[in-house]
């Protein structure tokens, strides 16, 4: 089977280097380079902790069921390529804003997860400004998601994928109804299967309905002699995040389009809450300060299946795109191989009914 997927992110990658092992002939068209995205732009949270405290059943469900494969998946794709992804199982530790907050966190408190006073908090991050506490999560993760990019890269080619840069998808090509090739400014490519997973420019196809959501998150490196917290720390609405001697904090958010503009008030707001937090933050310097695109969908579930005859997607992962980033690849590969089914929460028929 000939497999033509739209995006050289974490997902299309990670659904590519699947669908090789199971024979397919598979072909990536990205963009601009591989992993250049929102996979470039993240910052390699596996937060089913903090991101996932207001999410709807069916995404939990799926943020667990890929935390728990995680482990296996990175020393996998660490074997097939070569490279580290840099997994680590350092904790996570949620700072409550106020004793309201506290009390808040404390009915989420369970085996796993451990209500902290102020003391408790200091010693786990000895940075902080006084604290009311917070929820302490020993499991959650975080993985280099660039290193994670160019090793998901690596596996795809090693296996025998064909990735092609800067090969922006124009639009998709149907006979009878089905889906039979994309083409670029550059060429057509011809496919038994189409699978868009473009990100935010997933809405550039088909009438998706994907929006870009910008978020801009900066790097900060400790003078010599500070030592950088062990856990990621959120509070302020900011996350820190230690990353190879540096710190980094994020993240905005703005739909803004498809701008990636950084500007001086993200930036500011960033270092503000972050030395709220950590006031020794103050002497710090700003290493770097990007910006990516998040995918969106109207009701902030991915969209995970069938578009029509011969077409798929797997896009609006949103903030949660390194943490799905194991099921999504199985899953995938797997209900465009009829070898699974559709979970109907993220069923792209919720929207996109006029193409089936």
């Amino acid at each position: 089977m000939r497999v033509v997927i739209i995006g050289a992110g974490v997902a299309g990658l990670g659904i590519g280097w699947r669908l090789l092992q199971q024979g397919c002939a598979v072909t990536i068209l990205e963009r601009h380079q591989p992993g250049t995205g929102a996979s470039w732009a993240a910052a390699g949270m596996l937060a089913v902790t903090a991101e996932l405290e207001d999410a709807a059943e069916p995404e939990r469900a799926l943020a667990l069921r890929s935390s728990a494969q995680w482990p296996a998946f990175a020393a996998e794709l660490e074997e097939a390529s070569g490279r580290p992804v840099f997994l680590a199982e350092d904790g996570a530790l949620l700072l409550a804003a106020d004793a309201a907050g506290l009390a808040a966190m404390a009915g989420r408190a369970n085996g796993t997860l451990k209500l902290v006073g102020p003391d408790e908090a200091r010693a786990l991050v000895p940075l902080l400004s006084p604290t009311v506490g917070g929820l302490w999560s020993p499991r959650e993760a975080h993985v280099d998601n660039r290193a994670l990019v160019e090793a998901l890269t690596i596996a795809v080619l090693k296996a025998g994928g064909v990735i092609q840069p800067n090969e922006p998808a124009v639009s998709i090509e149907r006979k009878g109804g089905r889906a039979v090739g994309v083409l670029s400014p550059y060429g057509r490519y011809d496919g038994d299967i189409i699978l868009v997973a473009a990100g935010a420019w997933s809405g550039l196809l088909d009438e998706i309905p994907i929006a870009p959501v910008k978020g801009e998150v900066i790097a900060l490196a400790p003078p010599a002699g500070a030592a950088l917290p062990g856990p990621v720390v959120w509070g302020e609405g900011v996350y820190c995040v230690p990353r190879h001697g540096r710190l980094l904090v994020g993240a905005t958010t703005e739909e803004a389009g498809f701008d990636t503009g950084l500007t001086h008030a993200g930036r500011d707001r960033l270092r503000r809450a972050a030395e709220i937090l950590m006031p020794s933050l103050k002497d710090w310097s700003l290493a770097d300060h990007w910006a990516g695109l998040r995918p969106k969908s109207p009701d902030g579930l991915p969209l995970l299946g069938r578009l029509g005859d011969g077409l798929f997607v797997a896009s609006g992962q949103y903030r949660n795109g390194i943490l799905f980033t194991p099921a999504i690849a199985q899953e995938m590969a797997d209900i465009v191989l009829g070898k699974g089914d559709v979970v109907s929460d993220f069923d792209p028929s919720r929207f996109l009914g006029r193409f089936l």
